[in-house]
């Protein structure tokens, strides 16, 4: 007889297996002696299933405590780094154990919701932060406040405030403390400037001190009520002394700053002021205007360009050519006429524009832009000839007659010499022959031109027989025209006498 012993899983056995890779397998053994009626026809031992031990369940219960403690402090420790450290304010609001944007949020309602009761004539008014316009950089310091103390940083906890920055939007604070308490204001009045035309300057006008209840001093008691962590004030409605933004000092600085330009104002070339600009002018071109407190210089740069177009007119000038008399040789004895360069104003464009903020910035110095045109030297050759057949004399300049007139030279026995000769000298007024044994004395002889020794030209009011030989050797000229050759010869000018 043969036995075969199988290996056969019990029922759940699978179902073990798969979720457990350390159960059983149970082996079904013979349980006694089998009759040969017993076994199958095929002599094959018969099966049957036998119960399978259960396997023993292994204890977890440390694994999950364990796990549990560990995602509690895996939480905690998240927690640490993304909270402020407990006990941390900032201005006295408290934002431990809270996220930069919670403590932000915090601070912004904190701010916006803390209270001020008027007192006095303010008969208990309450005004929020928010109905002052109250303000605070919450974000910036909820980062801060982090930053300085994290809840992971123990020996940040508990540490000093994060000062704060607690402002009112003063026209917004005004306003509201004005609709509260409207008795307690009168609007003070500013100094301003203005231009008298009677005295062609500007002048100040005064200032005058209003009343008002102090919204810069409210928003220091408010900054300290809620540094000391409170979230409610009192502060007096009554009125105070409400000072002008701009001071008699103020209008007088700008008075002085306007009429010092105004000494100064104008288009210059170099150094010269070219176009001068009159006060009064200027006046139409400038405003003074009170800014919020702050007086201001404009100018209008429409109003100046009615100058500007005008400044060809006032600037180009021709050139002035340079005058110089000389001799036969070229020698320059004179200088008759200076040169002047003639110049044009450049490009106008824009000048008005930018003398516009010139004078908004106190200057008013305008440099032109000017093209320079050279002048030329024209030499003058003079002289003087004198025909003593004729009696007459004849100036030339340039080999051109300039003048001819009648005149009365020396006397047969007093001739006025012959020869070439220059002008040595001039003497406006003198006597002549007037000394001890002279044959003659003519006092006051005017306008005498000297060129040769004792001799000269010279004017006559003793005769008029101008053409007939008169002279003790002189020639005689009506004074006018002496004193138009005294102006007219320089020294070295040329004198021909010839019969």
């Amino acid at each position: 007889m043969k036995f075969v012993t199988d290996v056969i899983s019990v029922p759940g056995a699978a179902a073990g297996a798969q979720g457990n890779d350390d159960a059983p397998t149970a082996v079904i053994a013979p349980t006694g002696t089998l009759s040969d009626s017993t076994l199958p026809a095929d002599g094959e031992q018969p099966l049957a299933w036998a119960p399978t031990e259960p396997a023993p369940k292994k204890r977890r219960l440390g694994l999950w405590i364990g796990l549990g403690i560990g995602v509690v402090a895996l939480g905690a420790g998240a927690a640490s780094m993304i909270l402020i450290a407990p006990g941390t304010t900032v201005a006295g609001i408290p934002v431990g154990w809270m996220t930069p944007g919670a403590a932000a949020d915090a601070i912004s309602a904190h701010v916006a919701e803390t209270e001020v009761v008027l007192t006095g004539e303010g008969d208990g008014t309450v005004l929020t932060g928010a109905d002052l316009g109250a303000t605070v950089d919450a974000t910036a310091l909820a980062d801060e406040a982090f930053a300085t103390a994290p809840m992971w940083n123990l020996g940040a906890w508990m540490g000093d405030s994060v000062p704060a920055d607690i402002t009112f939007d003063t026209e917004v604070a005004t306003s509201a403390l004005r609709a509260a308490v409207p008795t307690s204001f009168a609007n003070p009045v500013d100094a301003g400037v203005v231009f008298d035309a009677a005295t062609a300057s500007y002048i100040a006008t005064p200032a005058e001190s209003g009343t008002g209840i102090d919204a810069t001093a409210l928003n220091a008691a408010f900054a300290d009520a809620i540094a000391g962590g409170s979230k409610t004030l009192e502060f007096p409605g009554g009125p105070t002394e409400a000072l002008p933004a701009v001071s008699d000092d103020d209008a007088a600085a700008t008075v002085a700053e306007l009429n010092t330009m105004l000494t100064t104002i104008g288009f210059y070339v170099g150094e010269e002021r070219t176009v001068p600009v009159d006060p009064a002018t200027a006046a139409t071109w400038l405003s003074v205007v009170d800014d919020d407190g702050q007086l201001r210089i404009e100018a209008d740069a429409q109003a100046i360009q009615a100058t500007v177009d005008a400044l060809p007119g006032a600037v180009d000038r021709a050139p002035v050519n340079a005058t110089t008399i000389v001799d036969s040789a070229g020698n320059v004895l004179r200088e008759e006429q200076a040169g002047v360069t003639g110049r044009t104003v450049g490009d106008t464009s824009g000048v008005a524009e930018r003398f516009s903020e010139q004078l908004v910035a106190r200057d008013g110095v305008f440099p032109l832009e000017v093209a320079e045109v050279p002048f030329e030297t024209v030499s003058l050759f003079r002289k003087i000839d004198i025909d003593l057949g004729s009696q007459r004399a004849t100036l030339y300049e340039n080999g051109n007659v300039v003048n001819s007139w009648a005149v009365s030279t020396g006397l047969p026995g007093t001739p006025t010499p012959t020869g070439n000769f220059k002008v040595f000298a001039h003497t406006r007024v003198q006597d002549m022959g007037c000394y001890p044994g002279a044959p003659y004395c003519t006092e006051d002889v005017p306008w005498i031109t000297w060129f040769a020794p004792n001799i000269g030209f010279h004017g006559t009011y003793w005769h008029n027989n101008y053409g007939q030989r008169m002279s003790h050797g002189c020639v005689n000229l009506p004074i006018d025209l002496a004193k138009y050759v005294y102006d007219w010869s320089p020294v070295g000018l040329e004198v021909s006498v010839f019969n």
